[in-house]
Order: C-alpha cells, then sequence, then structure tokens
C-alpha cells in the first residue's frame, strides 16, 4: 500500500504518553518491534502468542482496523505512536543502534530456542547462515553456554564465526568428510537461510529427538522426505519473530550479557547505495538508519 513508510526495528526515547499509559513515561528508552497491535482476544492472545494471532497488525504497511483499516507507518519516520501494550522497554547499557535489530531478528532466534530447550549449557547447536540473524543466534548461544557450530556452503566466514562472534566449530555443509563427521552430534539447529538449500543433510546433524527450527523464508518449498526426521523422531518447526513478552524477556537477557547486532549505522541519504549493498551481501550484519540524526534532530 503507497505510500510506504518502512522501518519495523525501532528505538528511541518517549517524548509523550496518553492519559490512559502506566507503563512508561516521557524520557524512557524503548523500542517497537515487527507488530504494533493484534486482536488481544484470541486463543493466541490470551496464551501470549500474540505474534501468532490472524489479526496481526504489522508495524510497517499493516492493516491498521482500529482505526479504520489505515496502512500503519513505519520506524523510517520522525515520530511513531504505538499501543503501550506492543511496547518494549530497552534496558539501561544497551547501545540503541545495536539493540534495534534484536527487535526482530533477536527475537526470531532467541524465542525458538527458549521454546524448544536450545537454551541449555552443554547442549550443542548448529546455526545455519552467518548472517542478520545467525550472528546474533550465535551470540545467544554462547551466552546460554551452548557449544555452537555455525554451517555455512563456503569457508570464507569461517574466522568471522569462530574468532570474532566465538563460535566453537565451523561446518562446510558442502563438504561430506565434514558433514559425515558430525552426523548425529547436535541437540537442536537453527536455520536462518532464506535462500533454497537442502535440508536433508541438515537433519544427519541431529541427535535423535533432535529439533531444527526454520526462521529463513526461501521463496521455493524445501524438500523434506520422511525418512529424514522418521527414525530419529526428529522435528521441524518454523517460527514467526516473537512476541511481545519473549521480546522483552529478550532484551532483558541480552542487556545482562552485553548482546548486541553487528552494524553499520547510516543516514536516511544513504538509503538508497544501502539497498544496493544488500543486494550484494555488503553488510556485516545489519544497517540502522539514524533518523533523529538524519533531521538534525535532537530527540
Amino acid at each position: 500500500m503507497y505510500p510506504v513508510v518502512p522501518g519495523h526495528e525501532i528505538v528511541g526515547v518517549v517524548t509523550g504518553v496518553g492519559g490512559g499509559v502506566t507503563r512508561f513515561k516521557a524520557g524512557d528508552t524503548v523500542g517497537v518491534g515487527y507488530f504494533v497491535g493484534s486482536c488481544r482476544s484470541c486463543d493466541s492472545c490470551g496464551k501470549g502468542d500474540d505474534n501468532y494471532c490472524a489479526g496481526i497488525v504489522l508495524t510497517s504497511n499493516g492493516v491498521d482496523h482500529a482505526h479504520g483499516g489505515a496502512p500503519t507507518r513505519g520506524g523510517f519516520s520522525d515520530v511513531l505512536v504505538a499501543s503501550e501494550h506492543y511496547v518494549v522497554r530497552v534496558p539501561d547499557g544497551l547501545a540503541l543502534d545495536r539493540t534495534a535489530p534484536l527487535l526482530c531478528a533477536g527475537v526470531t532466534v532467541y524465542s525458538p530456542m527458549m521454546r524448544h530447550g536450545l537454551n541449555e549449557p552443554g547442549k550443542h547447536l548448529g546455526v545455519v547462515g552467518l548472517g542478520g540473524l545467525g550472528h546474533v543466534a550465535v551470540k545467544f548461544g554462547k551466552a546460554f553456554g551452548m557449544k555452537v557450530t555455525v554451517i555455512s556452503t563456503s569457508a570464507s566466514k569461517r574466522q568471522e564465526a569462530i574468532e570474532n562472534l566465538g563460535a566453537d566449530e565451523f561446518l562446510i555443509s558442502r563438504d561430506e568428510d565434514q558433514m559425515k563427521a558430525a552426523t548425529g552430534t547436535m541437540d537442536g539447529i537453527i536455520d536462518t537461510v532464506s535462500a533454497w538449500h537442502p535440508i536433508t543433510p541438515l537433519l544427519a546433524l541431529l541427535k535423535p529427538l533432535g529439533q531444527m527450527v526454520v526462521v529463513g523464508a526461501p521463496s521455493k518449498p524445501l524438500e523434506l522426505p520422511a525418512y529424514a526426521i522418521v527414525p530419529g523422531g526428529k522435528g521441524v518447526a518454523g517460527n514467526n519473530v516473537g512476541s511481545v513478552r519473549d521480546c522483552q524477556a529478550m532484551l532483558e537477557f541480552a542487556g545482562k550479557h552485553g548482546i548486541g547486532a553487528e552494524v553499520e549505522v547510516i543516514k536516511m541519504d544513504y538509503v538508497n547505495t544501502a539497498m544496493e549493498r544488500l543486494e550484494k551481501n555488503d553488510v556485516r550484519y545489519r544497517f540502522v538508519i539514524d533518523v533523529a540524526g538524519s533531521l538534525g534532530s535532537a530527540a
């Protein structure tokens, strides 16, 4: 729906609140993630899983049924108005630029790790893909006390994974010998890759009853033969970001462990160039737009 105001990983400072607001006050540092509304009456909302509400209202270019079906305007703006129910508090000590990507990328990997028990010290986590989501998954895994192996199609990110992000091992998925040696060693896998790729070899890396969670969104259907999961009782699940509750818990954990995304801060006039660089995968690992700085505002 045009015109579009993008942006759904937003952090800033509260400048004012409505009369009924009780959770926040002017001066608080807060964030808004992937969505700004839900029905608040369905089974998912009642369980705190508002990210799975059928009536979810996306932060950018969503349909705001509470306001006549108007399209929502995202974070590429100088002001954002949101219900306090969909706002999270940013803990003291977290840098705003490195925190912003956690509100979508961060909670997208943190939420399934918590749900599927991939947060226990000593367990072995595989992270497929080392991009915006994958690099944060490595950081969370290590903060949980897990052994973390990054799985990639080439060796080009080995040094980055091990020396800069702290991964324990690096596995090249196209290397049959490496894959065979790692068979049945992992408790869980977070698959962050958005391009089509074979998942049967990845499932072979799981221990019996191991769990793979797909958080990437390939446009071409993935192939899942029954023999890859039935004999070992293995599971494949999806995950759509996380609830507001998940997001707040994730931020508290990040604050405690000093976790932030690796970012490059840009001004609004650099957006078109940034998009061209994104197409070439030329970013480590997220562009963050300094909106206030772009407007010459201290707000």
